[in-house]
């Protein structure tokens, strides 16, 4: 178990946002790969819509 948890926390450490490099919220789905902040910037020219 304790390998399992070390292979996660190497992972996580690997992960960061492709625009600025942070490494805190970043969205993996679709392989994006960019942190919330950045997301919210290029959001509409990926092609995403905000719901209200």
């Amino acid at each position: 178990m304790n390998k399992e948890k070390r292979d996660i926390r190497a992972e996580k450490q690997n992960r960061k946002c492709r625009m600025c490099g942070t490494r805190q919220a970043v969205i993996r789905k679709y392989n994006l790969l960019v942190c919330r902040r950045c997301f919210k910037e290029i959001a509409e020219k990926l092609g995403f819509k905000k719901f209200d």
